[in-house]
């Protein structure tokens, strides 16, 4: 597992080697825990969507049910 597996960019795996080789790990997680919301963000956009299209296929069934 690395930075890239954890769909970080580029640039965020350059600011998180910088804070790293200089000792400032707490930044670095910092820096990290911020991507990770950004990702739990989009994984939650992606769910409502998926609701979205759940709950119209739901109705779809219903009704072919009812004719």
């Amino acid at each position: 597992m690395n930075l890239k597996d954890a769909g970080c960019d580029e640039e965020l795996i350059t600011k998180c080697i910088k804070k790293y080789n200089n000792d400032d790990l707490k930044m670095l997680i910092k820096s990290l825990q911020c991507h990770r919301c950004c990702l739990l963000d989009k994984l939650h956009e992606e769910q409502k969507k998926i609701d979205c299209l759940d709950y119209l296929i739901y109705m779809l069934k219903k009704q072919m049910k009812e004719d």
